[in-house]
């Protein structure tokens, strides 16, 4: 895809993602981390704290993307909301018990997938690319990976993921339809790979880049399988990352409306398309820093790889978001990049840029927290 044409599919699925399932993370967010008991009665408090959270938030992940760090959206939100709430209302103010999950899940997301995406891409190079004849291997095994490609994709939508839409189906009723799908992708995808790939090897007469022409047909084949798993990292991503960010901006909207604490409100969909549409935004400016870090520094990526790390990365954030986890989609795409390249030896990936991409990821949550405690006192100094 060019720069263009991805940022138009991510506008498209990231929108989908944060309005149709995103609700549920930012619940996680916005009522999980701090204890609404210790502000019970002021209501204003939490209001100016989630105020000063967005804005901590904002600055540092400005600044890093600026700087093509890929630091997570997540971590930043989840940092900010801590620091707040510890300078208004103490430690006590912060449910720990909470976090302790939420940190633990920034940990479980990149080994799971890293794990997900070493087998997947050892799969493919086992069975495709280090055949006798890997044009036809990719016809034959080819089809079957759109299996769980529309399996999971479909139960994205279908298992408790489009609310807004009355489509919120039990995992039981989802499973059979969802795996009906795949098998109809698997279908189609047994129909026209075959003649896809016969064309693309007949049409290359000699070699490209020093590849044989049935290596570059198949890597073909997987562009096309790359662009639905980059939607479904897209789709994932706005149902995980926008829902986080725009979290303090529904707690603030529901007490500035009512002018109390609720235990539970709804979200406005106004609030989710505003958070998918900053995120197209930043995409369109300062995206391209962090895709030369996660896509060219890490590890060499090719189609069958970048179909692999997004597959991963896709099966574990949705997992995630349907668990009401608020998994970082840096950490989980970061860790199945890393897995895809450890497939192919030690040596295949740069050490030195996953030492710096880890040494951001430890900043920002200290970072953010201390920087949203300061603008929090800083507020309360002009508004009293």
């Amino acid at each position: 895809l060019t720069f263009r044409n991805a940022v138009i599919l991510a506008a498209i699925f990231e929108f989908g993602g944060a309005i149709l399932a995103g609700g549920t993370v930012t619940d996680t967010i916005r009522k999980g981390i701090i204890d609404h008991s210790a502000f019970a009665g002021d209501a204003m408090k939490v209001a100016v704290g989630m105020t000063a959270a967005l804005l901590a938030s904002a600055l540092w992940l400005n600044l890093a993307s600026s700087l093509g760090w890929p630091v997570s959206t997540t971590h930043s939100i989840v940092g900010a909301v801590a620091g707040f709430a510890i300078a208004q209302g103490g430690a006590d103010a912060v449910n720990w018990g909470t976090m302790g999950k939420v940190v633990a899940s920034w940990v479980v997301s990149p080994v799971m997938g890293g794990c997900i995406g070493f087998v997947t891409f050892s799969f493919i190079r086992a069975k495709i690319l280090n055949q006798d004849d890997p044009a036809a291997a990719a016809s034959r095994i080819g089809p079957w990976l759109l299996v769980p490609v529309g399996t999971i994709l479909s139960l994205a939508f279908l298992y408790k993921g489009l609310k807004n839409l009355k489509l919120d189906l039990a995992f039981g009723q989802a499973m059979p339809v969802a795996l009906g799908i795949g098998l109809l992708m698997a279908i189609i995808g047994k129909i026209f790979i075959p003649r896809y790939l016969a064309r693309a090897t007949a049409a290359k007469s000699g070699r490209e880049g020093g590849m044989d022409p049935a290596y570059v047909a198949v890597e073909r084949v997987f562009v096309v399988l790359q662009v639905v798993t980059a939607c479904m990292v897209a789709f994932a991503h706005g149902s995980n990352d926008v829902a986080n960010a725009v979290g303090p901006v529904a707690a603030v909207y529901a007490i500035t409306s009512t002018g109390e604490l609720a235990a539970k409100v709804g979200v406005p969909i106004w609030i989710l398309a505003a958070g998918g549409a900053g995120i197209v935004i930043g995409l369109a400016t300062y995206g391209y820093k962090v895709m030369v870090t996660v896509g060219k520094k890490i590890t060499e990526m090719t189609p069958t790889r970048g179909f692999a790390a997004e597959f991963a990365a896709a099966t574990t954030i949705l997992v995630g978001s349907r668990l009401g986890l608020p998994l970082s989609t840096t950490h989980t795409l970061v860790g199945s990049v890393i897995g895809v390249g450890l497939a192919r030896g030690l040596a295949a990936v740069d050490l030195r840029v996953i030492r710096g991409v880890v040494m951001s990821w430890l900043i920002t949550v200290p970072f953010a927290a201390v920087l949203s405690g300061v603008i929090c006192k800083i507020i309360e100094l002009f508004v009293g």
